[in-house]
């Protein structure tokens, strides 16, 4: 009864420390949003073992159709895009009323989100060496740095995205809560263009077009829904409109049914999004603002937003080192060979329930290492050559993980 006690009071003191004018359900969806990275990346990815000893990444998309359809829950960068504008937005306009001007604000927003990015690729520069001294095989190695690199792409689009924060907001007073609708137009000619009749005819190139217009299509609707232009009946547009285009580009297109990139598969919807992407992220960010009130007032309750405070502090840490935590189980376990849902091929249902009683190892072993990673969320007290240092170690990182060297 102790422990259970001791949480409650921590609940309540974190409870009347909040204060009145925070939007609890802001908050509790943009943690929703971002467990859904860990947990997406822990569940549709997996890892296979070589005769050599070498770990490789796998993903049961390849073999498990059934999957796919859990990729249109877990995958959910729209509400975590409507999140980031909805509080640019409001932030920008904070800060502008305390006289900071809007390259003040940029500034601070990307040291925020680079530091941390900076911490985990230095942390790496150094362990990659040692992993290789212990005896790990390279290509384990190489393994590993390619995960921890995978989900880091977001924080160069959310960068520039935050940047052109304040032409979404002149966009979003032109056009009101119509503001998205070029973007996903965009998205949708050049759909066309590169799946269409002329396909054969159109440079593999075009489909870049898309990376912008297609991230940023939930990020206006957060900048719009902060302004106030896109109410209740834009809401139910987006989530009903959404989730007719999403059937259609299934049922009638064939789009691919996976949210994420399957392996031996040439097409994708996520790099870069497709318009079954945007189709997603409507429906999502529709139901997150019809959502709104009520999650609001069920994290009324102590015990419910107590979770909510700590993931939202933790938010980089969780994004940054959540697969470093699972590269870790896995290289400790290749060394025992066929491991069930951690090193075995993701295949069948029982690497499925074998992979479920993993994930509380994954979030035990990510807990242990937050415990240290988060001081790299904190303003850095060092000199400038350890800053440098850390930078370069940070870049020759990229470089090898990305293959450059």
């Amino acid at each position: 009864m102790k422990p259970l006690a001791t949480l409650r009071r921590s609940a309540a003191t974190v409870d009347a420390r909040t204060p009145a004018t925070r939007d609890r359900a802001l908050d509790g969806l943009r943690a929703i949003a971002l467990l859904s990275v860990p947990i997406g990346h822990w569940l549709l990815g997996g890892f296979t073992t070589s005769p050599d000893g070498v770990l490789h990444n796998a993903s049961p998309l390849a073999s498990l159709s059934f999957f796919a359809p859990l990729s249109w829950v877990l995958q959910l960068l729209g509400v975590f895009f409507l999140v980031g504008g909805y509080s640019s937005a409001k932030s920008l306009a904070r800060s502008q009323q305390r006289g900071a001007s809007t390259v003040d604000w940029l500034r601070q927003r990307t040291v925020r989100l680079l530091r941390p990015v900076l911490g985990v690729a230095a942390v790496w520069a150094l362990l990659t060496p040692l992993l290789n001294l212990l005896g790990v095989p390279e290509g384990t190695v190489r393994t590993g740095t390619v995960l921890v690199v995978q989900p880091l792409w977001y924080i160069g689009i959310y960068l520039v995205l935050t940047a052109l924060t304040p032409w979404c907001l002149r966009i979003g007073r032109r056009l009101g809560g119509w503001a998205a609708a070029p973007l996903l137009a965009a998205v949708a000619v050049v759909d066309a263009l590169r799946y269409g009749p002329w396909a054969d005819s159109v440079p593999s190139w075009l489909a870049l077009v898309n990376l912008l217009p297609g991230w940023m299509f939930a990020y206006q609707l957060g900048i719009s829904w902060a302004q106030g232009t896109l109410r209740k009946a834009g809401a139910k547009l987006l989530l009903l409109g959404g989730a007719a285009l999403f059937a259609v580009l299934l049922t009638v297109f064939h789009y691919p049914a996976s949210m994420v990139g399957v392996p031996g598969v040439a097409r994708t919807n996520s790099h870069p999004p497709s318009l079954l992407v945007l189709a997603l992220a409507s429906v999502q960010c529709g139901a997150a603002m019809l959502l709104h009130g009520r999650i609001g007032r069920a994290l009324r309750r102590p015990l419910l937003w107590l979770p909510v405070v700590v993931v939202n502090l933790s938010a980089m840490t969780i994004f940054c080192w959540h697969q470093t935590a699972m590269f870790s189980v896995g290289a400790l376990g290749s060394a025992l060979g066929a491991v069930p849902g951690l090193t075995t091929a993701p295949d069948s249902i029982g690497w499925v329930l074998a992979r479920l009683a993993w994930l509380p190892v994954f979030g035990l072993v990510l807990t242990l290492i937050g415990r240290y990673a988060r001081r790299f969320d904190a303003p850095w007290k060092l000199a400038s050559g350890w800053k440098a240092l850390l930078g370069a170690g940070a870049g020759l990182f990229a470089a090898y993980a990305l293959g450059v060297v």
